[in-house]
């Protein structure tokens, strides 16, 4: 099952160097790799879906994010800045987020089938964190996930 996310991320490749936009470029190939690497860590090599990419590329993205914050603090603007256009290039790849009020939204219909189930509190926190993963799927990210639950079921 090969994947189109991969695909279009080689495609994109050949045009960045064609165009020699060399941040796009060194971006995609960091990605390329990284995808790479994943598809050959377990016991035997297998063929990335667009949700393993997908994970890669929300690594690399929070990666960039973590790097570009850090070096805000050391007062190294112009490396913060290469990782922001580094991370720009990542987010086209990424599915659309869920904006906060959906993804609260689902978080209320979760928390409430949950406590049907006889599930209250904080100890209700795993089942509704894995019910809404399985609903949004790669539309949120797992930490956004993990915040709106706590902050519903602790008022």
């Amino acid at each position: 099952m090969a994947s189109e996310l991969l695909d279009n991320l080689k495609r994109d490749l050949s045009i960045a160097m064609k165009q020699r936009d060399a941040v796009t470029t060194s971006t995609i190939r960091m990605v390329l790799a990284a995808v790479q690497v994943a598809s050959v860590a377990g016991k035997e090599a297998v063929e990335p879906s667009d949700s393993d990419v997908v994970g890669v590329l929300r690594s690399e993205a929070k990666r960039r994010v973590e790097a570009a914050e850090l070096y805000d603090q050391a007062g190294r603007t112009e490396k913060a800045a290469a990782e922001r256009s580094e991370l720009g290039v990542i987010e086209r790849y990424l599915p659309a987020a869920m904006d906060d009020a959906a993804l609260e939204a689902v978080v209320r219909e979760e928390v409430s089938v949950a406590q049907a189930a006889g599930h209250d509190g904080p100890k209700a926190m795993g089942v509704v964190i894995a019910a809404v993963r399985s609903r949004v799927g790669d539309a949120a990210d797992g930490s956004r996930i993990a915040a709106t639950v706590k902050r519903v079921l602790n008022p």
